[in-house]
Protein backbone atom coordinates (compact mmCIF):
# COMPACT_ATOMS: atom_id res chain seq x y z
CA UNK A 1 0.00 0.00 0.00
CA UNK A 2 1.11 3.25 -0.56
CA UNK A 3 0.14 6.42 0.91
CA UNK A 4 1.21 10.11 0.15
CA UNK A 5 0.94 12.54 2.68
CA UNK A 6 0.22 15.94 1.71
CA UNK A 7 -0.96 19.42 2.37
CA UNK A 8 -2.84 21.55 0.07
CA UNK A 9 -0.86 24.08 -0.97
CA UNK A 10 2.12 22.23 -1.58
CA UNK A 11 3.53 22.21 -5.05
CA UNK A 12 6.03 19.50 -4.47
CA UNK A 13 3.09 17.24 -3.41
CA UNK A 14 1.31 17.91 -6.40
CA UNK A 15 4.59 17.29 -8.81
CA UNK A 16 5.26 13.97 -6.93
CA UNK A 17 1.49 12.93 -7.07
CA UNK A 18 1.60 13.73 -11.28
CA UNK A 19 4.44 11.76 -11.29
CA UNK A 20 2.78 8.71 -9.83
CA UNK A 21 0.02 9.16 -12.10
CA UNK A 22 2.09 9.45 -15.09
CA UNK A 23 4.03 6.09 -13.80
CA UNK A 24 0.29 4.44 -12.87
CA UNK A 25 0.87 3.74 -9.30
CA UNK A 26 -1.65 3.86 -7.51
CA UNK A 27 -1.68 5.61 -3.96
CA UNK A 28 -4.01 7.20 -1.43
CA UNK A 29 -3.54 10.44 -0.70
CA UNK A 30 -3.20 11.86 3.31
CA UNK A 31 -3.89 15.29 5.01
CA UNK A 32 -1.07 15.26 6.29
CA UNK A 33 -2.15 18.19 8.59
CA UNK A 34 -4.23 15.50 10.36
CA UNK A 35 -0.50 13.42 11.52
CA UNK A 36 1.65 15.54 14.13
CA UNK A 37 4.19 13.57 13.38
CA UNK A 38 4.53 14.27 9.60
CA UNK A 39 6.20 18.00 9.91
CA UNK A 40 7.48 17.88 6.24
CA UNK A 41 5.83 16.89 3.32
CA UNK A 42 5.13 15.42 1.04
CA UNK A 43 6.09 11.96 2.51
CA UNK A 44 5.70 9.04 0.37
CA UNK A 45 5.33 5.68 2.77
CA UNK A 46 5.93 2.54 0.76
CA UNK A 47 4.93 -0.57 2.79
CA UNK A 48 5.75 1.44 5.76
CA UNK A 49 9.07 2.70 4.85
CA UNK A 50 8.54 6.74 4.47
CA UNK A 51 10.38 8.95 2.16
CA UNK A 52 10.53 12.45 2.78
CA UNK A 53 10.60 14.94 0.18
CA UNK A 54 10.03 14.36 -3.58
CA UNK A 55 13.13 11.79 -4.06
CA UNK A 56 12.28 9.79 -7.64
CA UNK A 57 15.48 7.26 -6.92
CA UNK A 58 14.19 6.45 -3.43
CA UNK A 59 10.53 6.44 -4.23
CA UNK A 60 11.54 4.27 -7.53
CA UNK A 61 13.92 1.61 -5.22
CA UNK A 62 11.23 1.06 -2.92
CA UNK A 63 8.77 0.79 -5.24
CA UNK A 64 10.93 -1.98 -6.97
CA UNK A 65 11.06 -3.65 -3.74
CA UNK A 66 7.77 -3.67 -2.65
CA UNK A 67 6.33 -5.27 -6.41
Amino acid sequence: MIKVYTTMACAYCHALMDWLDDMGVEYTEVDATKYPEIISVPVTEINGERIVGFDRPAIKKALKRSA
